[in-house]
Protein backbone atom coordinates (compact mmCIF):
# COMPACT_ATOMS: atom_id res chain seq x y z
CA UNK A 1 0.00 0.00 0.00
CA UNK A 2 0.42 3.36 -0.73
CA UNK A 3 -0.48 7.02 0.08
CA UNK A 4 -0.03 9.77 -1.78
CA UNK A 5 -0.77 13.52 -2.01
CA UNK A 6 -2.65 14.25 -5.26
CA UNK A 7 -2.45 17.34 -7.53
CA UNK A 8 -5.99 18.38 -9.31
CA UNK A 9 -4.19 16.96 -12.47
CA UNK A 10 -3.23 13.32 -10.97
CA UNK A 11 -6.71 13.67 -8.67
CA UNK A 12 -8.51 13.75 -12.72
CA UNK A 13 -6.24 10.86 -13.90
CA UNK A 14 -8.24 8.61 -11.00
CA UNK A 15 -11.69 10.27 -11.19
CA UNK A 16 -13.16 7.19 -12.05
CA UNK A 17 -11.89 5.20 -9.44
CA UNK A 18 -12.55 8.29 -7.08
CA UNK A 19 -16.28 8.09 -7.88
CA UNK A 20 -16.57 4.69 -7.51
CA UNK A 21 -14.80 5.01 -4.02
CA UNK A 22 -16.94 7.70 -2.64
CA UNK A 23 -20.49 5.40 -4.15
CA UNK A 24 -19.01 2.24 -2.31
CA UNK A 25 -18.37 4.61 0.99
CA UNK A 26 -21.66 6.00 0.57
CA UNK A 27 -23.28 3.03 -0.33
CA UNK A 28 -22.49 0.76 2.49
CA UNK A 29 -23.39 3.10 4.78
CA UNK A 30 -20.67 5.53 5.63
CA UNK A 31 -22.14 9.15 6.61
CA UNK A 32 -19.83 11.51 4.57
CA UNK A 33 -22.35 14.32 3.47
CA UNK A 34 -24.59 12.18 0.86
CA UNK A 35 -27.56 10.14 0.94
CA UNK A 36 -27.56 6.55 -0.38
CA UNK A 37 -27.92 5.49 -2.84
CA UNK A 38 -25.15 7.58 -4.70
CA UNK A 39 -25.30 8.17 -8.27
CA UNK A 40 -22.25 8.48 -10.29
CA UNK A 41 -23.35 11.94 -11.50
CA UNK A 42 -23.54 12.94 -8.09
CA UNK A 43 -20.05 12.09 -7.02
CA UNK A 44 -18.76 13.17 -9.79
CA UNK A 45 -19.80 16.16 -9.40
CA UNK A 46 -18.60 16.23 -5.88
CA UNK A 47 -14.95 15.46 -7.03
CA UNK A 48 -14.62 18.01 -10.08
CA UNK A 49 -15.62 20.48 -7.05
CA UNK A 50 -13.23 19.16 -4.72
CA UNK A 51 -10.84 19.09 -7.08
CA UNK A 52 -11.19 23.05 -8.24
CA UNK A 53 -10.19 23.71 -4.55
CA UNK A 54 -6.72 21.49 -5.01
CA UNK A 55 -4.13 24.10 -4.31
CA UNK A 56 -0.95 23.48 -1.34
CA UNK A 57 -2.67 26.19 0.89
CA UNK A 58 -6.42 25.48 1.00
CA UNK A 59 -7.27 22.01 0.32
CA UNK A 60 -4.87 18.64 0.22
CA UNK A 61 -6.32 14.82 -0.99
CA UNK A 62 -4.18 11.78 0.24
CA UNK A 63 -5.17 9.16 -1.44
CA UNK A 64 -4.10 5.24 -0.41
CA UNK A 65 -3.53 2.68 -3.61
CA UNK A 66 -2.78 -1.23 -3.67
CA UNK A 67 -1.12 -1.75 -6.77
CA UNK A 68 -2.44 0.83 -8.46
CA UNK A 69 -5.92 0.62 -7.30
CA UNK A 70 -7.63 3.44 -5.38
CA UNK A 71 -8.53 1.86 -1.63
CA UNK A 72 -8.94 5.14 0.77
CA UNK A 73 -8.72 8.77 0.48
CA UNK A 74 -8.92 11.54 3.24
CA UNK A 75 -8.32 15.31 2.74
CA UNK A 76 -7.03 18.11 4.71
CA UNK A 77 -9.15 21.72 4.90
CA UNK A 78 -6.69 24.49 5.66
CA UNK A 79 -7.75 27.29 7.62
CA UNK A 80 -6.58 30.00 5.50
CA UNK A 81 -7.76 32.89 7.80
CA UNK A 82 -5.44 34.86 9.70
CA UNK A 83 -5.50 33.66 13.21
CA UNK A 84 -6.60 30.04 12.48
CA UNK A 85 -3.61 29.37 10.05
CA UNK A 86 -2.58 26.91 13.04
CA UNK A 87 -5.84 24.51 12.11
CA UNK A 88 -7.07 22.40 9.77
CA UNK A 89 -10.27 19.93 9.43
CA UNK A 90 -9.87 16.38 8.37
CA UNK A 91 -12.43 16.02 5.99
CA UNK A 92 -13.99 12.81 3.82
CA UNK A 93 -11.81 9.89 5.43
CA UNK A 94 -13.38 6.84 3.37
CA UNK A 95 -12.21 3.30 2.70
CA UNK A 96 -13.33 1.11 0.01
CA UNK A 97 -15.13 -1.47 1.80
CA UNK A 98 -13.59 -4.28 0.30
CA UNK A 99 -10.64 -3.37 2.13
CA UNK A 100 -11.86 -2.26 5.53
CA UNK A 101 -9.90 -3.55 8.28
CA UNK A 102 -6.49 -3.60 6.96
CA UNK A 103 -5.17 -0.44 8.68
CA UNK A 104 -5.42 1.68 5.45
CA UNK A 105 -7.72 4.33 7.64
CA UNK A 106 -5.23 4.73 10.56
CA UNK A 107 -2.49 5.00 7.35
CA UNK A 108 -4.40 7.64 6.08
CA UNK A 109 -4.81 9.32 9.34
CA UNK A 110 -0.90 8.93 10.13
CA UNK A 111 -0.05 10.71 6.67
CA UNK A 112 -2.86 13.37 7.37
CA UNK A 113 -0.92 14.45 10.34
CA UNK A 114 2.88 14.40 9.12
CA UNK A 115 0.98 16.34 6.09
CA UNK A 116 -0.57 18.78 8.52
CA UNK A 117 2.58 19.21 10.63
CA UNK A 118 4.49 19.77 7.49
CA UNK A 119 1.98 22.64 6.26
CA UNK A 120 2.35 24.46 9.72
CA UNK A 121 -0.64 23.06 11.24
CA UNK A 122 -0.72 22.52 14.86
CA UNK A 123 -4.41 21.48 16.04
CA UNK A 124 -6.42 19.25 13.50
CA UNK A 125 -10.40 19.08 14.21
CA UNK A 126 -13.14 16.53 12.39
CA UNK A 127 -16.58 15.11 13.05
CA UNK A 128 -18.61 12.02 12.65
CA UNK A 129 -21.61 10.60 13.23
CA UNK A 130 -21.88 9.41 16.63
CA UNK A 131 -22.30 5.58 17.38
CA UNK A 132 -20.17 4.87 14.16
CA UNK A 133 -17.38 3.04 13.83
CA UNK A 134 -15.42 5.58 12.87
CA UNK A 135 -16.11 7.10 16.33
CA UNK A 136 -14.20 4.97 18.46
CA UNK A 137 -11.22 5.15 15.86
CA UNK A 138 -10.71 8.82 16.36
CA UNK A 139 -10.59 8.00 20.04
CA UNK A 140 -8.49 4.92 19.81
CA UNK A 141 -6.15 7.11 17.47
CA UNK A 142 -5.55 9.71 20.30
CA UNK A 143 -8.31 12.52 19.33
CA UNK A 144 -10.21 14.35 21.79
CA UNK A 145 -13.93 14.57 21.78
CA UNK A 146 -15.32 18.06 21.70
CA UNK A 147 -18.74 17.45 22.27
CA UNK A 148 -21.65 16.37 20.43
CA UNK A 149 -24.47 18.24 18.02
CA UNK A 150 -27.22 16.43 18.12
CA UNK A 151 -29.58 16.48 14.90
CA UNK A 152 -26.54 17.81 12.50
CA UNK A 153 -27.73 15.40 9.55
CA UNK A 154 -30.20 13.04 7.73
CA UNK A 155 -29.47 9.10 7.62
CA UNK A 156 -30.72 7.41 4.18
CA UNK A 157 -34.12 7.25 6.69
CA UNK A 158 -34.38 10.31 6.66
CA UNK A 159 -34.20 10.51 10.84
CA UNK A 160 -32.21 13.14 12.01
CA UNK A 161 -28.62 11.78 13.79
CA UNK A 162 -26.28 13.54 15.68
CA UNK A 163 -22.36 14.15 15.26
CA UNK A 164 -19.44 14.10 17.01
CA UNK A 165 -16.42 16.78 17.10
CA UNK A 166 -13.27 16.02 17.82
CA UNK A 167 -9.62 17.81 17.81
CA UNK A 168 -6.29 16.30 18.54
CA UNK A 169 -2.82 19.12 19.22
CA UNK A 170 -0.08 17.84 17.30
Amino acid sequence: MEIEQLSAERARLILPQLIVLLQDTVNSGASVGFIPPLTAAIAEQYWLETLAELTPGRRLLLVAKDGGVVTGSAQLALVNKQNGLHRAEVQKLIVHSSFRRLGIAQALMTAVEKTARNAGRTLLVLDTEQGSAAESLYAKWGYARAGVIPQYALDANGSLINTVVFYKLL
